[in-house]
């Protein structure tokens, strides 16, 4: 058993409610994880600048549909490059008002029987482990199912209207889940102490936190620091969310959901100035080392918005949106189907299995050479992003002071010439795909939706 002392300190999180404690001594609370460690300690967990994650959308990744499936074809995603899996929702799925969203948690401590049991859960993890890759789990801290056994013992866990009726997460059309009361010190420490049970009976590497900006920052900051106590090891957090005090909570990202809506707009209009806008907003307050997940899908937007095939303009288009996603100051994020250009959208509510049959191994490949770069540009990792946008095409250059890459994407679908600003035009470029020297005289044409990048 470990026990961590969980500081709940009374402070008032922006935008959000009061915290409050029930210790008399020193505003302290004492949580105890009651759990033994399972596994061993994962030695190679990619840093956070390192990190390229891949979501796995468990009921749509393989035709059964199950934990023992990935497990079958982790080296898929190996070989693609990531390092990071990241496991949508396990859990037992609700039964009443459910629409089969995996989001609409039953149990927070058990494995949703149709996808597999515990132990294949712990196979998944230690065969990713042993391919170098971490993984991180889904959690859905806001609320749960109106069957999960809360609703019934702990009433008082649950936001309520006057009439003391539980209700839906308010201002929004969740009627399938029931909205958690974060003033509680006891669903802070339930939520907290669930947590830690999959760190400790999974030897799982972190968690991606859904609808993270609806939870207070003292949940995040108290409770984070608590899970990494667990074990000797780096772990990954991730927040669905754009709250730039998520970094001052202890998460490693944020989402990237303003840079999505602007990439769209880039490739629909043909003008690469919002996008270099949007990126350079997002980073306006926080420090010069933080990193936000960027992506031109994940399982929200495939499912209510398009493939990117159908967003960007074709596979091409796709690609090229894939690079901005990826080296603009980003971390990043691959969502199970994109890597092989399946342009099918994917369902999460029920199972939707891929039809890797139609998968195209070209657009692997050149995820692969995209993703492989990255990894070894120690620029695109951790270097200072400075912005040469104009006209249709998205230019910048991402610098340490060893190596400078130079980015230049055509965000429109038809030819373009860019003149490279003073200073570059001039420095001995190397294709950072080919190899092969890279020579201008000072401009540079690139056909629809092509991407150049080099470097020196």
């Amino acid at each position: 058993m470990k026990r961590i002392f969980i500081p709940f300190l009374l402070i008032l999180a922006v935008g959000f409610f009061s915290i409050s404690c029930d210790s008399d001594d020193d505003n302290t609370q004492q949580v105890s994880f009651d759990y033994e460690q399972y596994g061993e300690t994962f030695t190679n967990m990619p840093s956070k600048e390192d990190a390229i994650i891949y979501q796995v959308n468990i009921t749509s990744f393989s035709d059964e549909g199950t934990l023992n499936a990935v497990t079958a074809n982790l080296q898929h995603i190996k070989n693609l490059g990531a390092n990071v899996v990241y496991l949508m929702p396990i859990y037992p799925i609700g039964e009443v008002n459910s629409i089969g969203s995996p989001y609409s948690v039953k149990d927070y401590t058990s494995v949703n029987p149709n996808l597999g049991t515990l132990a294949d859960l712990r196979t998944l993890v230690e065969t990713a482990h042993s391919l170098d890759m971490a993984v991180i789990l889904d959690w859905v801290a806001n609320h749960t199912a109106w069957d999960h056994p809360w609703i019934t013992e702990h009433p008082e866990y649950y936001q309520q209207d006057n009439e003391g009726n539980i209700i839906s997460p308010p201002n929004t059309n969740y009627t399938d889940v029931a909205q958690l009361n974060y003033t509680m010190f006891n669903v802070r420490e339930a939520m907290v102490d669930a947590l830690a049970y999959w760190v400790y009976n999974t030897n799982i590497d972190g968690f991606r936190f859904d609808y993270a900006d609806g939870m207070p920052f003292a949940f995040y900051s108290d409770g984070i620091a608590a899970l990494r106590t667990i074990k000797n090891q780096e772990m990954l957090f991730l927040a669905e969310g754009d709250r730039t005090n998520h970094f001052d909570a202890g998460f490693d990202y944020i989402f990237g959901f303003n840079y999505y809506g602007a990439l769209k707009t880039a490739f629909n209009s043909g003008n690469a100035n919002g996008l270099q806008s949007s990126s350079e907003t997002a980073y306006s307050s926080v420090a010069e080392t933080d990193r936000i997940v960027r992506y031109t899908t994940n399982h929200d937007v495939n499912h209510t918005d398009g493939t990117p095939n159908a967003l960007f303009g074709g596979q091409q288009g796709a690609n090229a949106a894939f690079v901005l996603a990826s080296y603009m100051r980003s971390v990043p994020f691959i969502y199970n189907g994109q890597e092989v250009g399946y342009n099918q959208q994917l369902t999460f509510f029920s199972p939707d299995p891929i039809d890797w049959s139609m998968a195209d191994y070209d657009v692997y490949a050149e995820y692969q050479k995209i993703l492989a770069f990255r990894q070894n540009s120690e620029a695109l990792k951790t270097g200072t992003f400075t912005g040469y946008s104009n006209g249709s095409v998205v230019a910048f250059t991402m610098e340490t002071t060893t190596e400078t890459v130079l980015v230049m994407v055509n965000v429109a679908n038809n030819n373009t010439t860019y003149t490279l600003p003073e200073g570059l035009s001039q420095t001995g470029w190397v294709d950072a795909y080919s190899g092969t020297d890279f020579t201008t005289d000072g401009t540079v044409a690139l056909a629809p939706y092509q991407y150049i990048v080099v470097h020196n």
